[in-house]
């Protein structure tokens, strides 16, 4: 039993290592050129546009297109935003609030 428990821990530590690893700041020089996509036709009544995301892919930043999504009760979707520091660029990516 005590071996078990040993290693549910384990396993929830590395797990959160794992984790805590994934999610980073990357900083680049340069801001990226905004890419532009054609936002289709709402695909419903009250659908919310989110517009595209920059995602950290190869070693360097990438744009996913934007898509509809359902309003959440009480929230409003803040868009992402480049941030401007003393490392350079990076992205901070759009959420609900």
């Amino acid at each position: 039993m005590k071996t078990l428990s040993k290693l549910g821990i384990l396993a929830a530590l590395a797990g959160s290592l794992f984790m805590s690893s994934c999610a980073g700041e990357y900083y680049v020089s340069n801001q990226p050129a905004e890419v532009y996509y054609a936002r289709p036709a709402p695909p419903y009544a009250g659908a919310v546009w989110i517009n595209g995301d920059w995602v950290w892919s190869g070693g360097r930043y990438v744009r996913h297109q934007g898509y509809w999504a359902r309003p959440r009760s009480g929230r409003v979707y803040v868009a992402g935003n480049w941030y401007h520091g003393p490392r350079g660029f990076s992205w901070h990516k759009g959420h609900w609030r």
